[in-house]
């Protein structure tokens, strides 16, 4: 059992879910500033692998990642990456501030090693964030990669939300590595409907576009669209977002966000409302990925995403199709040296394969 399952994630769990994630941001953002502070941050993360991993025509250090909404307002990228972690999706972030939705949002079920949350993607606008990106970006010798995640303003209409991601892509394009787009928040109201055909094209067609004609304009190499998804969809819809991401010629795909669902879930926080993560949204989301890969081939990239806490479920995941891997509340469970720990044991099992 490591230091932090012993003393450190006891201590934390006394505090409210989002005031220990808050704290724990900070301790990170205070550490990433100091020569000492980021070398301890990889005396943490131990030795990893040079496996580097080649995704949407760019090259990672590695497939491991952290998912979006761990570093809303990108404070903490660089602290992530001295952790071990190959890239960092920053946000969500929207035009302009959001508060989110009322707290208590964020509940640990630890008898199911999940969580649910009901944030509605809070962060302070994106002029606040850009700043910091670009210094992230600036960083001298940065290896890591830096994704953002575009979303919608809660009030926006869903014939607009094409609108407002294309407001935070003309901010941050120059700065990202790639761009993610959340249709599959469950907690903006209506927003997943834009995984329907009555939006998806529209969208889709429509960033396509403006990513073509901002980067001309910002002189600028275009940026790979990533699109992510919910598990909370049949197979037959499944197929009509691979096919739409196929014809609009989308770099990816990110499966997947929270799930609505509660089956078999042992925790009295269960039924909060919200998305759930974690270890719970393991099997489908696998299933997700192997869907996927198996209508898209090579043809679309992969990042999969929920219910990472080993080096097993991560190498489910490459197996099952996925370039890249990502994972949130694996780090709340595991605390700050999992990255190391899974990228040493994948490829050790590589190796003995």
């Amino acid at each position: 059992m490591s230091l932090y399952s012993r003393l450190l994630y006891p201590l934390l769990t006394r505090l409210d879910a989002e005031v220990a994630h808050d704290r724990a941001v900070s301790a990170l953002e205070l550490a990433q500033r100091m020569r000492i502070g980021r070398a301890f941050l990889r005396a943490i993360a131990g030795k990893i692998p040079q496996r580097p991993v080649t995704a949407f025509g760019l090259e990672f250090p590695n497939f491991l990642g952290v998912a979006a909404g761990f570093d809303k307002d990108v404070r903490v990228a660089h602290g992530l990456a001295c952790l071990g972690f190959g890239h960092v999706e920053v946000g969500t972030l929207t035009p302009r501030p959001q508060p989110g939705n009322k707290k208590p949002r964020v509940f640990r079920l630890v008898d199911d090693r999940a969580l649910i949350n009901r944030m509605g993607f809070p962060n302070g606008g994106v002029e606040a964030a850009m700043p910091r990106l670009i210094a992230t970006w600036a960083l001298k010798d940065r290896r890591f990669r830096i994704g953002v995640s575009l979303g919608k303003q809660k009030e926006t209409p869903l014939e607009d939300a094409a609108q407002d991601d294309v407001t935070v892509m003309r901010r941050v394009l120059p700065y990202a590595d790639y761009l993610a787009v959340n249709i599959s928040s469950p907690n903006t109201p209506g927003l997943r409907e834009l995984q329907g055909a009555d939006y998806l094209g529209h969208l889709l067609r429509t960033l396509m576009e403006e990513n073509a004609r901002l980067a001309r304009e910002q002189f600028v190499p275009e940026r790979p669209l990533l699109l992510k998804i919910a598990p909370d969809m049949t197979m037959d819809e499944l197929d009509t977002i691979t096919d739409a991401a196929l014809e609009h010629r989308i770099a990816g795909i990110i499966a997947t966000n929270t799930t609505r669902a509660r089956e078999e879930l042992v925790s009295p926080q269960a039924e909060e409302e919200g998305g759930l993560s974690g270890a719970p949204l393991l099997d489908r989301s696998t299933e997700f990925v192997e869907r996927i890969f198996d209508r898209a081939g090579d043809k679309l990239d992969i990042i999969a995403v929920g219910g990472v806490m080993t080096a097993e479920d991560a190498i489910e995941k490459l197996e099952a199709g996925a370039a890249l891997v990502q994972m949130y509340t694996g780090l709340v469970y595991e605390g700050p040296g999992i990255a190391g720990r899974i990228l040493r044991e994948v490829a050790e099992a590589e190796g003995e394969g």
